[in-house]
């Protein structure tokens, strides 16, 4: 990734963010994004007439999801899991050069997306798996914070009992790119390993929907364990 696109959150130049996905996460992430001074185009499955209020709230730009990454620098993906093989075909290629995907995605066998073989049976993290399907690696974040907690629980850096968040992925500098922009919207970060490491923040681990600090958070994933929990097995 070249050195500029991830110097910009550090000297604080808006960035252009694209957010496929306007449910409560992406909602809560467009409000955030644009009040931390970034240009946002978010969308949505129903089309951006949808999004109006959102737009007239924010300042964010709704646009269609074959528009959302254009010239994006990050790419927020924040739809349920079993829709991204759905995305249009080369959904991520209007995007800027050396841009970042974030993937706040959750896998739900039961409740939600069905039974996914190559996460059961083949092993792969939801995290892998999704960019697999995308083409492109990604950075996984947000899955297990609540949204109200995106509105309601940033405090500044260097706070004592700032709510952390665990960051995965196995390119390093978007990460630090990711871990940059958690910093700016009000939280701290702890970095969780690469993809194939992701696992220690899925659904039914202990860092899973915690309001916990930096040690908290650390000690947290040290303790997940690679075993899925009955609730979120296929």
């Amino acid at each position: 990734m070249p050195a500029h696109r991830h110097d910009r959150t550090r000297k604080g130049s808006p960035m252009k963010i694209g957010i496929i996905g306007a449910g409560n996460i992406g909602g809560n992430l467009t409000r955030r994004l644009t009040a931390a001074g970034h240009d946002v185009s978010v969308a949505n499955s129903r089309g951006p007439e949808t999004l109006d209020e959102l737009a007239k709230e924010t300042g964010a730009t709704p646009v269609t999801v074959a528009e959302a990454p254009r010239d994006a620098d990050v790419v927020i993906v924040t739809i349920p899991l079993k829709n991204i093989p759905s995305l249009p075909k080369d959904v991520l290629a209007p995007a800027a050069p050396g841009f970042t995907v974030i993937d706040t995605n959750n896998y739900y066998p039961q409740q939600r997306d069905g039974r996914i073989a190559a996460i059961e049976d083949e092993g792969l993290t939801e995290s892998r798996w999704v960019a697999q399907q995308l083409g492109h690696t990604v950075v996984k974040a947000f899955n297990g914070t609540y949204a109200a907690d995106l509105l309601e629980r940033p405090l500044p850096a260097g706070t004592p009992g700032r709510q952390a968040l665990p960051v995965a992925g196995d390119d390093a500098a978007a990460k630090k790119l990711v871990r940059e922009l958690i910093d700016q919207i009000g939280f701290d970060t702890v970095d969780a390993g690469g993809l194939d490491d992701s696992w220690r923040q899925q659904p039914g681990t202990p860092v899973y929907g915690l309001r916990g600090d930096v040690a908290e958070v650390t000690k947290a994933l040290a303790d997940a364990s690679p075993e899925r929990t009955a609730d979120f097995q296929g």
